[in-house]
């Protein structure tokens, strides 16, 4: 399977999805975080595609995927119904997931939940609002964004929210590339993106909460995390401890928008994990390795 059309896929309530895939071989699903869309990944399917079957969809209350009119239509276990909807809509038994921020989250829940679906999981820049001691006042934040939204309109709210702490190190690395999703963010729906805010972002449980059900995934795990996106930081490293199978690379000098900010190095960390997933080389931390200890000598 080399190439196919743009394809719509319906979930189990319904609600049609935009997919697009392209290459052979393998599969690889993408799933976006929230201020991008099946367009974001770009540069990872351009790279992967020549040896992957590489699928992208919006999420829904993304166009051109349907904008459900019910709040109670979003949240974070329809985004995982979703993700597997994909799957099963264009016959996917069984993929290597790769998600970033919200598209994160829901690799992990679809790790969890789903288990002989995901291959291997490769998760960028998630954890906000995931620790305890940050949930109110991420609910807080989600809220006020979600206001700001409906106030102002999604383009105003594209140039605001990109200019934040964790994404103006993709803006001063790439300008150009910073316009673009500024601009493709200004094109989302203002219902849908209200909604999935407030419905996925605002209402999703804590994975702090989730620790044995992490603990249990059993397909390899890569976290990519950068240096500067100090929501995720902390996070990615309690994540690298619960998930038995589970690497974790920080970028360096990097934000939050990582597949875009620093394509090549991101790449090239999916590429090296991926053969290295192939060859059965990615198994659980040595025992050895014990966690805590300097020496090992005492």
């Amino acid at each position: 399977m080399y190439d196919m059309p743009a394809q719509t896929v319906t979930t189990s309530d319904g609600v049609q999805l935009h997919t697009e895939s392209v290459g052979r071989g393998d599969a690889i699903l993408f799933v976006h975080e929230y201020a991008g869309d099946h367009r974001s990944w770009e540069p990872q399917v351009r790279r992967f595609s020549r040896s992957h079957l590489c699928i992208t969809y919006a999420a829904r209350g993304y166009s051109p995927s349907q904008v459900p009119a019910d709040a109670g239509a979003y949240s974070q276990q329809h985004a995982v119904d979703d993700a597997l909807a994909v799957l099963e809509g264009l016959g996917v038994e069984e993929a290597d997931v790769i998600g970033i921020s919200m598209g994160g989250f829901a690799g992990l829940h679809l790790a969890m939940q789903h288990p002989p679906r995901v291959r291997s999981l490769v998760i960028a820049g998630t954890g906000y609002g995931a620790h305890p001691s940050e949930a109110a006042r991420f609910r807080d934040e989600c809220e006020a964004i979600a206001r700001l939204i409906e106030e102002s309109g999604m383009e105003s709210f594209a140039q605001r929210y990109l200019s934040g702490p964790a994404r103006v190190q993709f803006r001063n690395k790439d300008p150009r590339g910073w316009e673009e999703l500024v601009r493709q963010l200004g094109e989302h729906p203002v219902d849908g993106a209200v909604r999935t805010m407030r419905g996925v972002q605002r209402a999703r449980p804590s994975l702090y909460a989730l620790e044995a059900e992490l603990a249990a995934i059993e397909a390899p795990v890569l976290i990519l995390a950068g240096d500067e996106d100090d929501g995720c930081l902390e996070t990615s490293l309690w994540l690298k401890h619960v998930i038995p199978r589970s690497g974790l690379a920080v970028l360096p000098k990097s934000g939050h928008t990582l597949n875009l900010e620093e394509p090549d190095l991101v790449n090239a960390s999916i590429a090296d994990f991926l053969g290295r997933v192939a060859a059965g080389a990615w198994g659980p931390r040595d025992p050895r390795a014990t966690p805590g200890a300097i020496t090992g000598i005492s």
